[in-house]
């Protein structure tokens, strides 16, 4: 009998980076976390394939989903050569205000290294982006395009703006509006440049109420990415509307490559991730 996955653990990712600071793996520890699992036997799955598992679909052991927040430029420098290497692939969720242009900057992959962009940490991102500088931290569509030409990585929504429009507006209406406004402009940027648009989408900084989830609905997203820790089985229950999705994920520490590993280990048996998430609570 051919044996098939009980749970697929989903992986989160922001920065693979140089340059230390928040939600930062260092390139080599991801180069050794990505190494293990190929040693161990893991497979990656497209989004496309998750869906089809969530649906029912079988999907052999030891499957996992890598995915990777906001689309910072070290990416391209530091996460796609690595993938590369070992045949894995990701999701990238992509903030579709923040990519500019110009050409494809050097990364890990090629032969001078010592050409490599200077990688800003998490803060200098931010400040970055928030000043009008978010080609210094975010990817360009060139290498977006290169990323996905190489099958490395594939990119979904994480809205236009990146913008909790529950913290900005206390009336519900416009903030359901500006929402349904933003997540409008994300899927016509997104067709535009990349020839299509999903239907899975992470929600900024995770959050999410009955009316996010609604306005997504309503727009066309059936898979929603969030940060709430544990696993995804099929026996697990949706979204409050019949048609969504919630997507657990890990967070994945800047930790050696045993400590995933033992991770994925507990995260690939529903009811063991349930125990150990009830006592880590």
């Amino acid at each position: 009998m051919k044996r098939v996955a009980r749970a697929v653990p989903v992986l989160m990712y922001h920065h693979v980076s140089t340059s230390p600071g928040m939600i930062t793996v260092t390139p080599q520890h991801f180069a050794d976390q990505i190494a293990c699992l190929a040693q161990l036997g893991y497979r990656t799955l497209s989004g496309r394939q998750f869906a089809d598992y969530l649906a029912g679909a079988p999907v052999r052991p030891k499957s996992v989903v890598i995915t990777f927040d906001d689309g910072y430029l070290d990416n391209w420098v530091h996460a796609h050569p690595i993938l590369q290497r070992h045949g894995f692939n990701a999701l990238c969720f992509l903030v579709s205000a923040w990519p500019g242009g110009g050409a494809p900057r050097p990364n890990a992959g090629g032969s001078d290294i010592t050409a490599l962009p200077r990688l800003l940490s998490h803060e200098e991102g931010e400040s970055a982006i928030e000043q009008g500088r978010a080609d210094d931290a975010i990817l360009r569509w060139s290498e977006i395009e290169a990323m996905r030409r190489a099958g490395t990585f594939e990119f979904h929504s994480h809205t236009h703006t990146h913008v909790r429009w529950d913290r900005l507006t206390e009336d519900r209406e416009e903030k359901r509006e500006r929402l349904r406004g933003d997540l409008a402009k994300a899927r016509t940027t997104l067709r535009q440049r990349l020839g299509d648009v999903s239907d899975h989408l992470c929600w900024p900084q995770g959050y999410y109420d009955d009316d996010y989830c609604e306005i997504a609905l309503a727009a066309g997203f059936r898979y929603f990415y969030t940060c709430d820790r544990g696993t995804n089985s099929v026996q697990r229950q949706t979204l409050s509307k019949e048609s969504g999705r919630s997507i657990r994920r890990l967070e994945v520490r800047d930790r050696p490559a045993a400590w995933l590993a033992s991770r994925l280990c507990v995260h690939c048996r529903p009811a063991v991730s349930r125990a150990y998430l009830a006592i880590k609570r």
